[in-house]
């Protein structure tokens, strides 16, 4: 993943941990104080709340424990690679699009921050500007050409 991605793993795994899980424990107490916890519809919803922090929080520090920190300022070269920026066409449309290839836990796509795991990224990686790829997509294959790639 890259440095960015990291950080905003580990800023929501403070905002949970200093903030969410104090909040919901103080939640849980009050709800408590409401008496017959089988009918209190606020206890069970701050019990169910708590249950989704600590599943996140467990699920945060183990990404963040076994990451890999990978800097694209540090890469170059012509091919597509993790940490790329890549500037596509779509030959459909001709409509051009941007996007930065990085970790799976850190794929946005309202930031063009596209997954490695995703199938574009999959077509794109080890091709080069000029080279054109094909993508299944719900409405049929679709082909982008590769306009720019850099890195950092």
């Amino acid at each position: 993943m890259t440095g960015p991605g990291l950080l905003r793993l580990e800023d929501e795994l403070r905002q949970l941990k200093s903030t969410e899980r104090p909040a919901v424990i103080r939640a849980i107490a009050e709800a408590r104080s409401h008496g017959d916890l089988s009918e209190n519809a606020e206890y069970h919803a701050a019990r169910e709340r708590q249950s989704f922090i600590e599943g996140r929080i467990a699920e945060l520090e183990e990404i963040i424990g076994s990451a890999e920190v990978i800097d694209p300022a540090t890469l170059s070269g012509d091919h597509v690679k993790f940490g790329a920026h890549i500037r596509l066409l779509d030959e459909e449309t001709d409509k051009e699009a941007s996007y930065q290839i990085v970790g799976v836990h850190e794929a946005d796509i309202k930031l063009k921050r596209l997954s490695i795991s995703s199938p574009l990224a999959k077509a794109l990686i080890g091709k080069k500007i000029g080279d054109t790829i094909s993508v299944p997509a719900p409405g049929g294959d679709r082909s982008y050409e590769i306009l720019d790639i850099r890195f950092g």
